[in-house]
C-alpha cells in the first residue's frame, strides 16, 4: 500500500504533527507506515534488540536515542532481525552503523546518521513511554507514516 505523506497532510493536516527533517532515510524502504513502539535509551541498544525481537509485525520502532553522538544504536544484525519479522520500519534519535547491511536487510531506517563505534550492553533504558525528538511527541499507539517527503506521526490511523 502506497500512502503518501503529502496526501495526509492536504487532507487532515489537523490530525498530523510533522517531523523535523532533519533525519535520514538509510534503509532500502523508503515509504512505511504502522503503529509506534518505542523505547528510549543512551549509548545502550539491549532494549532496541529487545523491542525488535518481540513487538508485532507492522509496527514501527521508535527509538529516543536522546541524539548521542557517541555510538550507533542498529546495525546489519538488528536491521535484518526486524526485516525477517516484518516490522514497518525503525526510526532513530540517533546513530546507525554497518549502514550497507542495514540498507540490504530490507526494512526502512531513519536516523541521524551513522558512526562506527558499537554501543554499550546494560541493559539500561526505558520502554513503551512517550517521548519527544523532532519537535513532536511520540505516544505509544500512535500511528506514524514516512516517505521521501517526510514523517507524521498522528494519535490515530489514518488510513484504510
Amino acid at each position: 500500500m502506497n500512502i503518501k505523506t503529502a496526501d495526509i497532510c492536504d487532507r487532515v493536516p489537523e490530525k498530523v504533527r510533522i517531523v523535523d527533517p532533519s533525519f535520514l532515510s538509510l534503509g532500502k524502504k523508503k515509504s512505511f507506515f504502522g503503529p509506534i513502539f518505542t523505547v528510549k535509551v543512551k549509548d545502550d541498544n539491549v532494549l532496541v534488540r529487545k523491542a525488535l525481537e518481540t513487538i508485532p509485525g507492522g509496527s514501527v520502532l521508535v527509538v529516543d536515542g536522546i541524539a548521542s553522538k557517541n555510538c550507533a544504536l542498529l546495525g546489519g544484525n538488528l536491521a535484518e532481525i526486524a526485516a525477517r519479522r516484518g516490522l514497518a520500519g525503525i526510526i532513530i534519535n540517533g546513530y546507525i552503523r554497518d549502514r550497507m547491511e542495514v540498507c540490504e536487510a530490507g526494512t526502512g531506517v531513519i536516523a541521524l546518521g551513522s558512526i562506527p563505534l558499537k554501543s554499550r550492553k546494560e541493559g539500561k533504558g526505558e520502554e513503551n513511554i512517550a517521548v519527544e525528538f523532532g519537535n513532536v511527541r511520540w505516544n505509544p499507539n500512535d500511528y506514524v507514516y514516512v516517505d521521501e517527503d517526510g514523517i507524521l506521526v498522528a494519535s490515530e490511523k489514518l488510513h484504510e
